[in-house]
């Protein structure tokens, strides 16, 4: 039976197994999907794993979509691009890393029918999915992205990548259509992002790429001062599917079913 894993720290709140498991099971497929917790020195052999067919597909997020480059064979153009990889596969025997985040976030938005041409985007966070995210943006043709971290020097880092971001001190908030939390704070439902909500204003669109809690304080303060909310959860189903197009050309079937069985 092919084994399928995403590694991450923490991994504890991924949904990943149960999505992918129930497609497996869907569409017949022999195969099993798991998820396991990992420090930077396991990421060598883990890709070994790979290389000798004892694990046929990894998804990877926090805090390695970066760090596991140096292990890959070949990027994708848009994994080399953003410099960030969530899928791995084997291909005429190359370790190939993708990126589906990116097509994941674009497929979210167009979802809830939102029009980011010519919007202002406030990015919180610098980690793993902001690259990702950073381009997407740019493909939808936003007019100005701020970019704001708790450490100054990865904002600027990221910002070496991509010249048009605008990096913004941590706490301050500019004149925004859309601001995005991609930071990990939420994944614990005690934690807050201390931000000056009465300056935000209303009107705006509140992103949490964080699915799981389904409710962070973000968004609940967020909707407290009458702004739209919307979690990562469709992102998260999105970049799955491609994903699991992949690795098996099939393009699971997103319908109530997929999206409720995240609910429970």
């Amino acid at each position: 039976m092919k084994k399928y894993l995403v590694i991450g720290n923490p991994i504890d709140h991924s949904l990943s197994p149960l999505l992918h498991n129930y497609w497996l099971k869907k569409y017949r497929i022999e195969a099993i999907y798991k998820k396991s917790e990992v420090e930077n020195n396991d990421l060598e052999k883990i890709i070994t794993d790979v290389r000798e067919e004892k694990i046929h597909g990894l998804n990877i997020t926090v805090p390695f979509k970066k760090t596991i480059i140096p292990y890959i064979d070949c990027l994708t153009d848009i994994a080399n691009i953003t410099k960030s990889v969530n899928t791995i596969y084997k291909k005429n025997n190359q370790i190939i890393g993708d990126n589906t985040d990116v097509g994941g976030f674009e497929l979210a938005i167009k979802k809830i029918k939102y029009d980011l041409k010519n919007k202002t985007v406030l990015i919180l966070g610098a980690g793993g999915v902001v690259p990702s995210i950073v381009y997407a943006l740019k493909k939808m043709e936003v007019s100005k992205i701020f970019l704001s971290n708790r450490t100054r020097e990865k904002a600027e880092n990221l910002r070496k990548d991509f010249k048009e971001l605008e990096v913004i001190k941590w706490g301050d908030i500019p004149i925004f259509d859309v601001i995005i939390n991609a930071t990990s704070l939420g994944l614990n439902i005690s934690e807050v992002i201390n931000l000056d909500y009465n300056n935000i204003g209303k009107n705006k669109l509140f992103y949490d790429v964080i699915y799981n809690p389904p409710q962070t304080n973000f968004l609940t303060m967020g909707k407290k001062f009458d702004n739209r909310t919307e979690n990562g959860k469709m992102m998260f189903i999105y970049q799955a599917q491609l994903a699991f197009n992949i690795w098996h050309n099939i393009s699971p079937q997103i319908d109530t079913e997929t999206i409720n069985l995240l609910n429970s």
